[in-house]
């Protein structure tokens, strides 16, 4: 109906004086962009995703993986590494403890048999056009807070601006295409978005804020770290706190959303508990000595020899492995590109080319380990072969920025090893790159043309990993390296981390099926020199920068895999880290009193989520002597 109209003005126009012609072009464009604004679709649904598929349609009761009837009661525990001083999670001052964003819930929640979808929780629908330009949510009137005080849309507002003004830097990445949340209604709140910026997830992103109360917060400094318990609207409140010790919250009689379908069969311990160790053999031992009672083991050498204590051979504990479907390819030594000598690609491979994972894998893992080699390991977000048609299409316009390996080498993976400690062919190799590098050697130690010496340290927070550190230590001396290690304790390493104050660290994220904004986060140059950012390269590349971009523009699942693919293939080819190693699969033991769906979801083991504490099993185990 638009064109008739302005087909009709521009005709009479002609008749007309110019500036009345141009008043009623502007006219014109005016009323077209308006009429194009009011015929959007607005979309209100229970849910959101980010291509706009939902397992779930609105009248759905429960998840399909959890139990609907588990029991509640008894205590979940397990083991945290290090130590904390703070119970406030969103804030780069302070360790904050295990779990302690439980108190705080988001207007909407995922799940774990899903990768990129969101249901109502403090909010009962969402409202938003095509676009995705804004998004309202309606919070629902039975949404409180643990005093009793309602959650309303102020709150929300107001939690936004906090996390953007007081919040860890990152939170200001995340936000930054958020233009402003204003309270519409007292239970009606709405987000809009930056004009051009790429809004596919924006709405998500919103739903997934941890919301806090206005009225404690205008009391209560939000910057400072405190062990004092928040207020929060979530389901568990503060039982017990031992100051880097240990940690224990105790479910709510009270909790304002236990009717929920998306809350059913969820949330089942009366108790949760965090008992922390600085040391991990030390940690094994308590597990074996009953202090908690659910343990994931990552040390492959306990997993392998030590599983043979009396509880497990009188089948008190469970010893047992669960499938991962999680993407498990990014844990590595990364490598600080902020100091001069680890900016040249030569001189991280050379690196790279020294840490043996054949042998290691052979002599330390116990052949229980595969070796990285993608950002997105065990997923089908791995790059491959030669970029295809697709990738190139966004490859090529970035090839300045780019390694020309990108172009016309396979997806990048690390050397094979020969299966001693020492691989001579690797030392030729890795010394080649060197020389080239400007890195010579001179009696014994590579030196540049500066007369600088080549060192690297390695940062560690627990003896864990010195048995594989120490060997790659060794290797990178008969390349003329001078390497070393300093372990201090994990409080100093989190600290030392933040300030990116270290040469090389050890670090695993977790990636998304779904990736996105929180990309920025750990490769935009954006967040290169913000504190307590997770950009532990120092990552700063236009081209990457426009690969986050495109991902986060993907209008399809098909575009976003070509996207992810080709940061994939790019981020490898620049060495920014050393991959490690991985399997796809979660080890763990447990007291045999916690049990859990016989289907498990993809995404998630849910230990602390959807299992249950059997009362049966219990009173079994304790007539035995179990405990």
């Amino acid at each position: 109906m638009a064109q008739p109209i302005s087909m009709a003005i521009v005709q009479r126009a002609s008749l007309r004086p110019l500036w009345v012609v141009f008043s009623l072009v502007i006219l014109v464009c005016v009323l077209t962009a308006t009429h194009s604004v009011a015929e959007q679709r607005i979309i209100k649904s229970h849910g959101i995703s980010t291509f706009g598929d939902l397992k779930y349609g609105p009248d759905f009761k429960h998840l399909d993986y959890v139990n609907p009837d588990a029991p509640k009661g008894g205590e979940f525990s397990t083991w945290g590494f290090g130590t904390f001083d703070s119970l406030t999670p969103y804030i780069l001052k302070g360790q904050a403890a295990a779990m302690s964003t439980i108190f705080f819930e988001s207007l909407m929640t995922g799940t774990a048999d899903e990768p990129d979808s969101r249901y109502g929780l403090l909010a009962e629908s969402i409202e938003y056009p095509e676009d995705r330009s804004w998004v309202i949510f309606n919070i629902r009137p039975e949404a409180k807070f643990s005093d009793g005080t309602p959650v309303t849309a102020e709150d929300v507002a107001f939690s936004m601006e906090l996390l953007r003004e007081k919040g860890r830097l990152s939170f200001k990445v995340l936000l930054q295409d958020f233009e402003k949340a204003e309270a519409l209604e007292p239970s009606r709140v709405k987000f809009t978005f930056v004009k051009g910026a790429n809004t596919r997830e924006l709405p998500m992103t919103a739903a997934g804020l941890p919301v806090f109360s206005k009225a404690y917060y205008t009391e209560h400094d939000f910057a400072e770290s405190t062990l004092n318990p928040p207020l929060g609207s979530g389901e568990y409140l503060l039982s017990k706190v031992d100051p880097g010790k240990k940690v224990s919250y105790r479910r709510r009689d009270d909790y304002w959303g236990k009717d929920l379908a998306i809350n059913q069969g969820r949330s089942n311990f009366d108790a949760l508990t965090v008992e922390y160790y600085a040391d991990y053999t030390a940690a094994f031992e308590g597990f074996k000595g009953g202090v908690y009672n659910f343990r994931e083991e990552f040390l492959s050498k306990l997993w392998a020899t030590s599983y043979d204590f009396p509880a497990l051979d009188k089948g008190w504990v469970v010893k047992t492995t669960l499938p991962d479907g999680n993407p498990s390819g990014t844990q590595g030594f990364w490598l600080n590109m902020r100091r001069d000598k680890f900016k040249d690609p030569r001189v991280r491979e050379a690196l790279g080319m020294l840490f043996n994972f054949e042998w290691s894998n052979k002599t330390l893992f116990y052949g229980l380990y595969q070796r990285t080699d993608s950002f997105w390991e065990n997923s089908n977000l791995e790059a491959t072969g030669l970029p295809d048609a697709a990738e190139l299409a966004l490859l090529e316009p970035l090839r300045e920025h780019l390694p020309a390996s990108v172009f016309n080498e396979p997806a990048f993976s690390p050397n094979v090893s020969k299966s001693r400690q020492l691989d001579r062919n690797a030392i030729r190799e890795a010394g080649k790159l060197l020389d080239a590098a400007g890195w010579k050697i001179v009696k014994g130690k590579r030196v540049n043309a500066k007369g600088q010496v080549l060192k690297v340290e390695f940062l560690n927070d627990g003896p864990a990993f010195e048995r594989i550190i120490n060997p790659f230590i060794d290797n990178l001396k008969r390349l003329g390296v001078i390497a070393s290690l300093k372990t201090i304790d994990p409080a100093q390493a989190t600290e030392r981390q933040k300030k990116y104050d270290y040469d090389i660290v050890i670090q695993r994220f977790v990636m998304s099926l779904t990736p996105g904004i929180e990309l920025r986060n750990i490769f935009s140059s954006a967040v290169v020199d913000n504190p307590g950012a997770n950009n532990l390269s120092g990552l700063d590349n236009p081209a990457i920068d426009t690969l986050l971009d495109l991902i986060e523009k993907a209008e399809s699942r098909e575009e976003l895999n070509t996207a992810v693919r080709a940061l994939d293939r790019s981020l490898r080819a620049m060495h920014i880290w050393i991959p490690q190693w991985y399997k796809a699969a979660h080890n763990i033991s447990y007291l045999d009193v916690y049990e859990h769906p016989a289907q498990l979801p993809p995404y998630a083991m849910g230990e602390m989520d959807f299992w249950w504490y059997s009362a049966e099993k219990a009173a079994k185990l304790k007539e035995a002597g179990a405990f």
